[in-house]
């Protein structure tokens, strides 16, 4: 758990850890321009309750970015980095279409130095409303 308290009501960030515990992960299949994989950006699968999100983690030189589908299970796995690292430094998100991983737009968290795409900018309860969705 962080140092940093997250700006959630303690019974939401518990139901929040609850649904982190039923993630089932699974390698993402390769994706890109005919179906090939794309060096350096490995990611996994995050499935909860009939819904996926496409993960990719990078870390380097002190920091952590996480990036993840736009959608409620995007937003848990967003929350729960959180849980364990405090606050991300930057939030930002990418609009549909702009990465072919991310067909349907992306959610973009660092910690650390480095910036977030501007495409739009959530704030961190934006994230608690959508993983919200996420729980039964």
């Amino acid at each position: 758990m962080s140092a940093t308290p997250l700006p959630v009501d303690a019974g939401l960030l518990a139901r929040f850890r609850s649904a982190g515990a039923e993630i089932a992960w699974r390698v993402a299949p390769a994706s890109g321009a005919g179906g090939g994989k794309r060096k350096g950006r490995p990611a996994r699968v995050a499935h909860l309750n009939d819904d996926e999100a496409r993960v990719e983690r990078s870390e380097g030189r002190g920091a952590l970015r996480l990036t993840v589908d736009s959608g409620p299970v995007g937003a848990l796995v967003v929350i729960l980095e959180a849980d364990r690292r405090g606050p991300p430094s930057a939030l930002g998100a990418l609009d549909a279409g702009r990465d072919p991983g991310f067909s349907n737009g992306a959610i973009v968290a660092v910690w650390g130095p480095g910036d977030a795409p501007a495409d739009a900018r959530p704030r961190f309860s934006d994230l608690v409303e959508l993983a919200r969705y996420a729980l039964r």
